[in-house]
């Protein structure tokens, strides 16, 4: 059997498929088709303002190094005109983040980017060692996620930067889709969903280039670009709720490669449903991003969670009308509206019209209000942000040295 050409170039040997939509490309168009497409994100999303400093949130993982590396090679290619800079955040976990940061000190030198490391023991007087002492693996995520952005925040403010990017990619926006969904969370879809989170009221926005790619795609990336990235899992996430939506997302990928992008786009549309939120997201609505040479259909190359690659869908009802076509199962019907009884003439209605479930009660006061904390003057909807909320329960607990 003759190697397939590349479906872009047609003349180079196609080494790799593409997890997205199984395109079969060869190593430099699919390093230009995913850079174009980050670009595409980019762009239609109006992310960047010229002249814009911004900080990259860096762990030394594939995410934030990718990130960096398409950042600076777009920055140069399509003159953004963005300072680029480097921001870490040292959570103190020992023979894990320690070892991180090291990578993303050679990835400034690499990059050639400022780097600036901003630590929790400095900012909270407590490690994520001593937290996970203190109350157990279950549920010290939580207070490491909530740390961890106003960390990011904080470091940025020092620095006088405005504007973070995250190497939040497609598998995670879907995973968290998931996770507000399994805890009926519908009023979060709308910051879970959004490129882009925080507004002129702000003082720092955060937004997801990388949203619409694929984590796997990520990892060829790197590979095929040879960056250097630091692999091994927190030592603590496996007791993460998110463990669990993200396996059942890898099995839904299994069967319908496209799952991941439906799940990201499904999500931004019920976020648009849950009153006085909205969701922002790539603003091509479904367009194909540009690529270099049109493909064929059958290996389509499709942007940022556009149709294009994903497969029509319909699959479950495709699937229904045929056992509905089957005789076989003709007898197994039942028409519920001939076996519930009517209600007689004179009677109330008993069945009424249930509001849509929210993890947490609509306030009466309209949309929250950002102010500042009143400990320690970060940004919250709340007078106690929840930073110090957490902190408040840990200082209760922290063992008392005895001289």
């Amino acid at each position: 059997m003759a190697p397939s050409l590349c479906a872009i170039c047609k003349t180079e040997r196609a080494y790799i498929k593409r997890p997205k939509n199984h395109a079969k490309l060869c190593r430099e168009c699919f390093i230009r088709v995913f850079e174009d497409e980050i670009h595409h994100t980019i762009t239609s999303s109006k992310l960047f303002n010229p002249g814009e400093k911004v900080a990259i949130g860096a762990s030394g993982g594939k995410d934030s190094t990718v990130l960096a590396s398409v950042l600076k090679t777009l920055n140069e290619r399509h003159g953004y005109g963005l300072d680029l800079v480097l921001l870490s955040i040292d959570e103190g976990i020992t023979g894990y983040r320690d070892d991180s940061l090291q990578t993303v000190k050679n990835n400034a030198v690499q990059y050639g980017m400022p780097l600036t490391i901003v630590g929790y023991k400095e900012l909270y007087d407590w490690t994520m060692d001593e937290v996970v002492q203190t109350i157990g693996k279950k549920g010290n995520c939580t207070y490491c996620g909530v740390f961890r952005r106003q960390a990011l925040d904080r470091g940025a403010k020092m620095l006088g930067i405005k504007h973070v990017v995250t190497g939040h990619n497609a598998d995670d926006v879907a995973e968290t889709v998931m996770m507000n969904l399994l805890r009926a969370d519908l009023s979060r879809l709308s910051r879970s969903t959004s490129i882009v989170t925080g507004d002129n009221r702000s003082e720092v926005k955060r937004s997801k280039p990388l949203k619409y790619a694929y984590e796997k795609e990520i990892v060829l990336y790197a590979f095929h670009k040879k960056l250097e990235y630091f692999s091994t899992e927190c030592i603590y996430s496996p007791e993460a709720f998110r463990g669990s939506a993200r396996s059942l997302i890898k099995q839904l990928e299994k069967v319908r490669p496209s799952a991941i992008l439906d799940i990201v786009r499904s999500g931004e549309d019920m976020a648009r449903l849950v009153p006085g939120e909205s969701s922002s997201s790539c603003a091509c609505k479904g367009q194909k991003a540009q690529t270099p040479a049109p493909a064929p259909v059958e290996d389509d190359i499709g942007g940022c969670g556009s149709t294009n690659g994903r497969t029509p869908g319909g699959e479950m009802a495709a699937l229904d009308k045929q056992l509905r076509d089957n005789e076989e199962y003709a007898e197994l019907e039942v028409d519920v509206t001939k076996t519930t009884p009517k209600p007689k003439q004179g009677d109330k209605e008993t069945q009424k019209e249930l509001p849509i479930r929210t993890a947490s009660a609509p306030s009466k006061g309209g949309r929250q209000v950002l102010g500042q904390c009143k400990r320690c003057g970060y940004m919250s909807s709340q007078e106690i942000c929840q930073a110090c909320t957490l902190l408040e329960g840990l200082n209760k607990n922290r063992p008392q040295i005895q001289i």
